[in-house]
């Protein structure tokens, strides 16, 4: 029913713009008879359309928000008290689905109560009535809308004003919606991850050199919650990770910026960027069948220990994938610096090295340092190539040959499973999730900072 009414709802507004498009095109007249409207007709079109569209649009939301709730009423008021009492949430949950099943007519696998189908009728009964009402009235708003606004299209109505007013209005929701989004993620972040710290001590969770969360039937919080060895074998992948992406993908930018001739750069520019488009999961495929045993063997044949799952093999294959971030911003950015400054560093002798180091990446330095950035995040976000490469092994080591874990890769282990939700083992991805949130916002401030201190420098 709901996509039937969102379609009609749909049609009546392109039938709204039609008319109101049509009526401004009218009282706009021809020839001698012509006179000069306020706005174009394109914009009383619009605004019938929204006048149409908005109201009945919001009242079809608003009327989907309540109704679940005034369908579970009307199921418990249908059901004896005497059972109804006695029903925790989970209880009264399953009895809810049980009733809506039998209602819809799918029924359930065993045998119904009486109760259970008398409130089915009854739910099946408003359920009805509430369909056709809800048609009625968001119809009935769609053509009110219309009928108001087609009587407001005059020559001297500021149809334009409203509809530019509306536009703002729409931007500064969508605006809102990111913002809320952050804010809503790391407040349910920050409320789960405060729960998780009353089974363990912060200071034993951020300060622990030991990761090994064990299972607990009594809902206590059994083994070592240290995050320090996630934490390194999360910088250590990414270190690793942007040591082959950072220089790789800042001198592929330089070259076909500056010396690449504009045919060369017109296929390799995308050729780089597919590398973007790959799953991640086919890097992990790669970095398990090919870089990890080709590392190892490297190693045995010099005689030193290189696990095919390691550090190393993980850092490796991120940093591939992550080159086309830094060369595809950085060259953007790179070009984008004005030629100008070029001919006058050309112009007083310089060289074409000495300029680029000396005019033109001084100049692209906060692009640049924004595609670093990028990188870091992509890296320290990273999850498949981490569980296929890294040897998810959380111990505290320096040595990137051998196996690692990180905290995105230990989130998804603590969430998968037959873990509680509400139990320790689980609650402490949220608490990972809220550390690595910091980490990334903390990089952002000290790269914002580095862009700034440069900029002035330069300027």
């Amino acid at each position: 029913m709901n996509l039937l009414l969102i379609g009609v709802l749909l049609a009546l507004v392109a039938i709204a713009y039609q008319i109101g498009l049509s009526k401004s095109r009218n009282l706009a007249g021809k020839g001698n008879n012509s006179v000069t409207l306020h706005s174009r007709p394109v914009y009383y079109g619009a605004l019938v359309a929204l006048w149409c569209g908005i109201p009945a649009f919001l009242i079809l939301m608003i009327w989907n928000l309540v109704e679940p709730s005034v369908l579970q009423h009307i199921i418990f008021n249908n059901i004896p008290s005497s059972i109804s009492s006695t029903l925790d949430e989970a209880g009264r949950d399953v009895l809810i689905d049980r009733v809506k099943a039998i209602a819809s007519g799918f029924g359930v696998t065993d045998q119904a109560a009486a109760y259970e189908v008398a409130a089915a009728q009854q739910l099946a009964k408003f359920q009805t009535i509430g369909s056709f009402a809800k048609f009625a009235v968001v119809i009935s708003a769609a053509l009110a809308g219309l009928v108001w606004a087609k009587r407001h299209v005059s020559q001297q109505y500021r149809a334009r004003n409203q509809v530019e007013k509306a536009i703002n209005v729409a931007l500064i929701l969508c605006s809102g919606v990111a913002i809320l989004t952050t804010v809503g993620i790391v407040l349910s972040m920050l409320s789960e991850a405060l729960h998780f710290f009353k089974f363990v001590s912060p200071v034993d969770f951020f300060f622990g050199t030991e990761w090994n969360p064990g299972f607990s039937t009594t809902g206590n919080a059994e083994g070592s919650y240290g995050i320090l060895p996630l934490i390194w074998g999360t910088l250590m992948v990414s270190g690793i990770a942007l040591l082959v992406a950072v220089p790789v993908g800042l001198m592929i930018a330089i070259y076909l910026a500056e010396y690449a001739s504009s045919r060369l750069r017109s296929w390799a520019k995308p050729t780089i960027e597919v590398l973007a488009g790959i799953p991640t999961i086919v890097y992990g495929v790669f970095a398990l069948m090919v870089i990890g045993p080709f590392f190892k063997m490297v190693g045995e044949s010099i005689g030193v220990n290189i696990n095919a799952t390691s550090a190393l093999t993980a850092g490796f294959v991120m940093g591939i994938m992550i080159i086309p971030f830094v060369s595809s911003l950085s060259d953007d950015i790179i070009t984008q610096v004005p030629r100008a400054l070029r001919d006058g560093s050309l112009g007083l002798g310089a060289t074409k090295s000495e300029t680029i180091r000396q005019v033109v990446l001084p100049a692209a330095l906060p692009g640049i340092t924004g595609a670093f950035l990028l990188a870091v995040s992509r890296a320290v976000g990273e999850t498949m190539i981490v569980v296929l490469a890294a040897g998810n092994s959380p111990l505290l080591h320096a040595n990137p040959l051998e196996a690692v874990s990180t905290v995105t890769v230990t989130i998804v282990k603590q969430l998968t499973g037959d873990t509680d939700f509400a139990s320790p083992q689980a609650l402490v991805a949220f608490a990972l999730g809220l550390t690595l949130f910091v980490i990334t916002l903390g990089l952002n401030i000290i790269a914002l900072y580095i862009v700034r201190k440069y900029r002035e420098q330069y300027e």
